[in-house]
């Protein structure tokens, strides 16, 4: 397919997803809470750009992103040097987090610790991680095993971190897996998997995402205990006047070399590793290397006018939409609001694109792109509207993030593999922009306006949101493996089941 019909393929999905949201928030601002012209053309404006944005990126994404990860991760196994492989990976994962976008966005909301400090602990997190995420590939560890003994020891370690800590911590694992990290990171473990030739391999290369979110969680936890930071203070979010249409070009005008740096910033470190690859190993046709260049100009491209759109539009949206609606006498309104929104706001997550598609690939369609995105969207309505009865009440989080993980890690030992992994990747990539952008500047919004504690009520959010899908996809994993084997017959054996789910007894249409 020519690439400007693949583009115009895409800008037209990425429509689809943003449109939805788009219009439940303008039906809010007509009859339920009306906000400042300034806020809703700046909105406006930004789901414009994030139409494009998604457009652009998802595109780059399948030219560029993907097949430099898988590249990457199978000339970094083929060398068979375990710690040329460690390093390489420790060195991928700081890289590749210090310059993530979502990171970024989230670092600058949060009083409680400088914002590289904050960037460099979560990045030496994700470097760890993606190393002992690689030992599990290498080795064939349980991944629900590892999920037990790291979550434990998280909130183990809760016991002793300040308040102001514990949230970040929590968001940081949800944040730090995003459109620059996932794709990259996925790919890299299919390239990886090439170490191994079992019939498990494949399935293994899901889970990275999964682990990837805890190393920020556990640093950022450790962080709290050595740092000491001062008195935390929250800055309420303010909003430039846009008098005219020169003004709202000049708002997003002024913002975009910014977030262009940003971008640049994230992909360089792909493009040099792509580039030392290539010289050294990869040896691609000119052909080839050309599409990967223009994939990755299409990533930075939609990257800059994603992150533009929500930063400029839809953060100001989410932050004073939170504060009327809270603000209202029948305030707990704001709880079916923001099931609602968050229903639809995962769908234009960039990188949940990326997982539906690889997802559907690598199963044959056993799990297809619309049953993943029916179990996210369920639980992105689930975890908003817990977060906003949070941030109503006050709860502390972890009354919701105890039994939560606690049952999530349960049903880990009774669905196939494939989706416990899946599951658990699925938490750090709906967590995304559009949650640190929008979702978080709501639920302080709405805080400020019930007067709570902005730090300990309003953030943990994307922790909530990144929680929720756990169980959703694997309760899918349940459905879908009762059916399995009702159709199968009662006498099939359970193995027989994870077989089938996982692509190892026989031909595609076994699958379906």
């Amino acid at each position: 397919m020519p690439l400007n019909k693949q583009l115009k393929l895409k800008i037209h999905e990425s429509l689809a997803a943003v449109l939805p949201v788009s219009l439940i928030v303008l039906a809010l601002c007509a009859f339920v809470v009306p906000v400042d012209l300034s806020t809703l053309c700046l909105f406006l404006a930004g789901a414009a750009l994030l139409i494009l944005g998604m457009g652009f990126f998802t595109l780059g994404a399948d030219m560029a992103m993907m097949p430099i990860g898988e590249l990457v991760g199978t000339h970094l196994t083929r060398t068979r040097k375990l710690w040329l492989i460690l390093a390489g990976c420790f060195l991928i994962g700081v890289l590749v987090t210090v310059a993530e976008p979502d990171l970024a966005v989230l670092a600058r909301q949060t009083p409680a610790v400088p914002d590289r400090v904050l960037i460099l602990t979560v990045a030496a997190g994700v470097g760890l991680f993606l190393v002992l995420s690689f030992l599990r590939i290498l080795l064939g560890w349980s991944l629900p095993v590892m999920l037990i003994v790291f979550y434990l020891l998280v909130f183990i370690l809760t016991r002793f971190v300040p308040s102001a800590f514990l949230a970040v911590a929590f968001d940081s694992g949800g944040v730090t897996t995003g459109p620059i990290t996932v794709p990259f990171i996925m790919a890299l473990g299919l390239g990886l998997t090439a170490v191994r030739s079992d019939k498990n391999a494949e399935g293994d290369s899901f889970g990275l995402v999964a682990l990837c979110s805890i190393g920020p969680v556990l640093s950022v936890l450790i962080l709290g205990m050595i740092y000491r930071s001062g008195d935390a203070s929250y800055t309420p979010l303010s909003v430039s006047a846009i008098e005219d249409t020169r003004a709202l070009l000049a708002a997003f005008g002024a913002a975009a070399p910014e977030y262009a740096k940003e971008v640049a910033l994230a992909l360089g470190p792909i493009l040099a590793f792509f580039l030392v690859f290539q010289v050294l190993f990869f040896r691609l046709r000119r052909r080839a290397l050309a599409k990967i260049l223009v994939g990755i100009l299409y990533t930075f491209l939609g990257l800059t006018l994603f992150l533009t759109g929500v930063n400029v539009g839809f953060m100001p949206a989410g932050n004073e939409l939170g504060r009327r609606l809270a603000g209202l006498p029948l305030r707990w309104l704001i709880v079916p609001v923001g099931m609602l929104i968050g229903y639809f706001l995962v769908k234009a997550e960039p990188a949940v694109l990326v997982l539906n598609k690889q997802v559907e690939e690598i199963t044959g369609g056993a799990i297809s792109q619309k049953v993943m995105m029916a179990g996210l969207s369920i639980g992105m309505a689930a975890s908003v509207g817990l977060s906003m009865v949070r941030v109503l009440t006050g709860a502390p989080l972890l009354w919701f993030l105890l039994p939560g993980y606690a049952l999530a890690l349960a049903l880990s030992f009774f669905v196939p593999r494939i989706f416990t992994a899946v599951a658990f990747d699925s938490g750090g990539v709906a967590s995304g922009p559009m949650t640190a952008t929008f979702l978080l500047p709501f639920a302080m919004g709405a805080c400020e306006a019930v007067g709570g504690n902005i730090l300990t009520d309003a953030f943990g959010v994307v922790a909530m949101v990144a929680m929720i899908p756990l169980i959703t996809i694997q309760i899918i994993g349940l459905v879908y493996q009762f059916k399995t084997r009702h159709a199968a017959g009662e006498s099939a054996p359970a193995q027989e089941a994870d077989d089938v789910l996982e692509l190892d007894a026989g031909p595609e249409e076994d699958v379906q």
